[in-house]
């Protein structure tokens, strides 16, 4: 099916390290939510994992925690080099396979 829900599937801790990095930095949930465009009932839920983020957001959450995509993803010690490297190809295709990475249809 979509090849980014199958990384975010490994990143089981996802919720829990986007807490954690946004703690760390002493980022309310409606800051961040600011700053990354999106409404705080869309960060709580990818905080308590009821939805996941799209590649899209997932770099502005990056960008913001100032954090790379991977490390917000994978956390340092779970990173796989070949999943990293797969994350890192698919964040340079453009909207149209990003749509059909997704499971979406150009």
């Amino acid at each position: 099916m979509a090849v980014f829900n199958s990384f975010l599937s490994i990143a089981m801790d996802f919720p829990e390290r986007l807490v954690k990095l946004r703690k760390e930095r002493k980022q309310p949930q409606k800051a961040l939510a600011e700053q990354v465009d999106v409404y705080i009932t869309q960060i709580q839920c990818y905080e308590n994992g009821s939805t996941q983020p799209t590649l899209d957001i997932i770099r502005k959450l990056a960008t913001t925690l100032e954090v790379r995509a991977d490390e917000l993803i994978f956390g340092e010690e779970e990173r796989d080099e070949r999943l990293r490297l797969q994350f890192e190809a698919i964040c340079q295709f453009d909207e149209e396979y990003k749509l059909l990475a997704q499971g979406g249809k150009a």
